[in-house]
């Protein structure tokens, strides 16, 4: 089993991430979108969670993203295994995201969720301008190649669709498929 615990500490947040499904923060929005991501991955995650929320909620998304980019890279290891790439197609009522990942090694994002459709500023209480830096922070402290794209209705819907797809994407793409590296470098 592959598992990894990381610790982040600034003078915004402070946030503790390993191995169990148990996740709280002030931020009850985005707790519903990683108990999605959660489940749809099959990572077990545990998220404790604190932030400047009343200042705003930039800097905990931020760092709730490096975290669990972090955890994600330190417990591929080497990546000795696994499938690498992969992609998932979700749909939810009205909407359906579409994620590719590339567990490369190289972090790069494409996030295109259309924000300037959203109806309100924010989703719950996350703003929406967030939910991009969530998957770019990710990505980036990753490690890894995303593409995000959504189409839909309901902003609930569309960004739950992204969660949902991000997660079945990471499950596929870290799954033990060989045994070697899967790069023709013989190193990701």
């Amino acid at each position: 089993m592959r598992t990894a615990s990381v610790e982040r500490k600034t003078g915004e947040t402070k946030i503790n991430g390993k191995g169990e499904s148990n996740i709280s923060s002030p931020l009850k929005f985005l707790n519903h979108m990683l108990e999605s991501f959660s489940k749809h991955s099959g990572f077990d995650l545990r998220v404790d969670a604190e932030g400047d929320v009343e200042v705003e909620d930039h800097h905990l998304v931020e760092d709730l993203g490096i975290c669990i980019g972090e955890a994600l890279d330190k417990a591929l290891g080497d990546k000795y295994g696994i499938e690498r790439i992969a992609h998932s197609l979700v749909p939810m009522d009205d909407s359906i995201a579409t994620v590719a990942v590339d567990l490369s090694g190289r972090p790069y994002s494409l996030v295109n969720i259309k924000f300037s459709e959203f109806k309100d500023a924010k989703l719950g209480d996350v703003s929406k301008e967030n939910i991009p830096h969530f998957f770019e922070s990710l990505a980036l402290n990753g490690k890894l190649n995303l593409y995000i794209r959504v189409e839909g209705v309901n902003d609930h819907h569309r960004v739950e669709a992204c969660f949902k797809a991000l997660g079945r994407a990471l499950r596929d793409a870290s799954r033990i498929s060989g045994e070697d590296i899967p790069s023709t470098k013989g190193v990701i």
